[in-house]
């Protein structure tokens, strides 16, 4: 398996290549509409089609639901891949080569040999695992204890790690002389975290007397184990290291045998543990998966929104579990989307998924599914119980808390839904919400917001031409060839207007790579303070494809653009003047200023 990251001009060259029109149409049939392509949305139920696909931008949009993206997203979305399987899926159907960085080179044969090898010890040592679990009595009866069936043992393929110190070690590694199986260095041995080498060079196994979950990839390889004691002590459980082949805030428990043993996964439940993940799929509740010892993250939450359209996280209703959905709430809140839904199930006191449902069984407690509350639900509850709004300052605290966390959130249905809640919970008006969370932000692209939310339709020509800068970044999205028409992006920065630096950085951008696409940028400035305008921008279409038209246009904007860093330039002059007065070269630039104004 390669690793290293991969080059972002190797990113943006492919999406030069691709056409994203082809991508989609071998998927989902295309239907030429003028000069793009339309389709009813794969994402969402529709009837009349609002799914669009432009080849000039060589971006795909959904006035429906607000899906968008590239050739790369949608790969991401439709085939339920990770952002690198996407690159690669897409580079292999073009016949070119995925390179790889590490320390500026390549991975060598030997490194990705070393991967393989990893995954091989890890599956290796996951049978070596089961087959001490059927030869361990007292192990079988803790599972039995736990009323665990030895089908859903099975289907997790649960094993069992030996108390000795060394047995595991002694199983692989190749110089010892009970080694039956296959042979393995020192090195792997480490790497794949099932040995640990002190300081003095002795090792000695990770896990000893401890019943072994294994913890699958999407392809379902084994990368990693949790292992549980029989008893009390503690750590009651250990995870496996972070290895080239593991990492914690990317990985989820049960996700590979959710997919495979759900026949339509339409929702995933987040639970806390290896063994509600279990007891939950005995009670033929296949869809449960758990974070790994770690709290839920961005990377974790995006893996589930392309394999479904729902998540359930359940909590104990305790302290704990209140504080570990708050997490889960921040986190999920850059990634949320519209089509998406989040939802937050706290359970009795003492009770936990694996407790809950054998004493109610699986009908009631999916029944309880209808009582958890909504992200947006709990996002308010959560405020109200820190913060007491019958008073102007609790109040204040309460809207700051909450305009924090909404300018994390990407213009979507479920933020305006929010700011609705919000402001009918503070009897506050809702355009002062939207500019407060704005103001949180650093107003440093707020051009975007003096238009109503356009997400669900085209944007409109009169609120392109709202300001300058806006309307500069349209153009060029969709002429990106009018960057030979500028020579100075310095007087774009000096004129301070809302958005000029999304526009200073597109013409840099452009004039470091002419041939790059604006999608590549868009994939490049993925949750960044760029993406919500880009994305807003690109949606919209000049009426007249004439490049004389555009560059006309264009220019004006760069005038009205220019006229504002003159303005601001003699008002920085004249602020001088009254101070401390001006240098003779100052004062001639504030004269010259003044005459080209006038």
């Amino acid at each position: 398996m390669a690793s290293g990251r991969i080059p972002r001009e190797f990113i943006d060259d492919l999406l030069t290549r691709a056409d994203v029109v082809d991508v989609i149409n071998a998927r989902v049939p295309l239907k030429k509409k003028g000069r793009e392509y339309g389709a009813c949305c794969p994402f969402h139920n529709e009837k009349t089609p609002s799914f669009t696909v432009s080849p000039s931008k060589q971006f795909y949009h959904c006035f429906g639901c607000g899906v968008h993206g590239s050739a790369i997203t949608f790969l991401m979305e439709y085939e339920h891949l990770d952002f690198v399987e996407a690159i690669e899926s897409l580079a292999d159907s073009m016949g070119v080569i995925v390179p790889r960085e590490q320390g500026g080179k390549a991975p060598s044969p030997e490194q990705r040999q070393r991967s393989k090898d990893l995954y091989s010890l890890l599956e290796d040592a996951n049978n070596y695992y089961q087959l001490q679990l059927k030869n361990t009595p007292q192990a079988v009866d803790y599972l039995k204890d736990r009323k665990l069936s030895g089908e859903v043992c099975k289907r997790y393929n649960i094993g069992y790690s030996l108390s000795g110190w060394d047995h595991t070690l002694k199983q692989f590694a190749n110089n010892s002389p009970t080694n039956t199986s296959q042979n393995y260095s020192e090195r792997q041995l480490i790497d794949s975290g099932l040995v640990i080498k002190k300081d003095d060079g002795k090792m000695y196994d990770r896990y000893r007397d401890r019943i072994m979950f294994p913890i699958r990839n999407r392809k379902g390889q084994v990368i990693g184990f949790g292992g549980r004691v029989l008893g009390d002590e503690l750590p009651k459980y250990i995870n496996s290291p972070e290895t080239t082949v593991f990492h914690k805030g990317r990985e989820l428990y049960g996700l590979y045998e959710a997919r495979k043993n759900t026949q339509k996964l339409d929702r995933i439940i987040v639970v806390e543990g290896y063994m509600d993940v279990i007891a939950l799929s005995q009670f033929d509740i296949s869809y449960a998966v758990a974070t790994l010892g770690t709290a839920t993250t961005q990377d974790h939450i995006k893996q589930l929104f392309r394999a479904v359209p729902e998540i359930i996280f359940c909590f104990d209703g305790d302290r704990a579990g209140r504080e570990a959905a708050w997490r889960a709430l921040e986190n999920a809140m850059p990634v949320m989307q519209d089509g998406k839904e989040i939802r937050f199930l706290f359970l009795p006191d003492g009770e936990d998924p694996d407790t809950q449902v054998r004493k109610i069984g699986k009908d009631a407690f999916e029944a309880n599914y209808k009582n958890a509350s909504s992200l947006n639900a709990y996002f308010i509850e959560n405020l109200h119980e820190r913060f007491n709004i019958t008073s102007d300052e609790g109040k204040a605290r309460f809207i700051e808390e909450a305009a924090k966390i909404l300018q994390l959130m990407p213009d979507t249905l479920v933020k305006d839904q929010l700011i609705s809640r919000l402001a009918k919970q503070t009897n506050i008006e809702e355009n002062i919400l939207r500019k407060r969370q704005l103001s949180s932000q650093g107003n440093k692209n707020n051009f975007t917001s003096t238009a109503p939310n356009t997400g669900f339709s085209r944007i409109s020509n009169r609120e392109v031409r709202q300001t300058p800068v806006r309307y500069a970044i349209s153009l060029l999205l969709n002429e990106p060839s009018l960057i030979q028409t500028i020579n100075n992006i310095e007087e774009i920065a000096l004129s301070k207007l809302p958005g000029s630096d999304l526009l200073t950085t597109l013409i840099e951008a452009l004039q470091e790579n002419p041939n790059i696409k604006p999608v590549a940028l868009l994939e490049r400035w993925k949750n960044t303070e760029f993406e919500a305008p880009l994305t807003q921008l690109m949606k919209w279409q000049p009426e007249s494809e004439d490049f004389e038209i555009l560059k006309s246009e264009f220019q004006g904007c760069l005038k009205q653009i220019r006229k504002r860093a003159d303005e601001t330039k003699i008002e920085h002059l004249l602020h001088l003047e009254r101070t401390i007065g001006l240098s003779e070269p100052q004062g001639q630039a504030l004269l010259l200023l003044l005459k080209n104004k006038n």
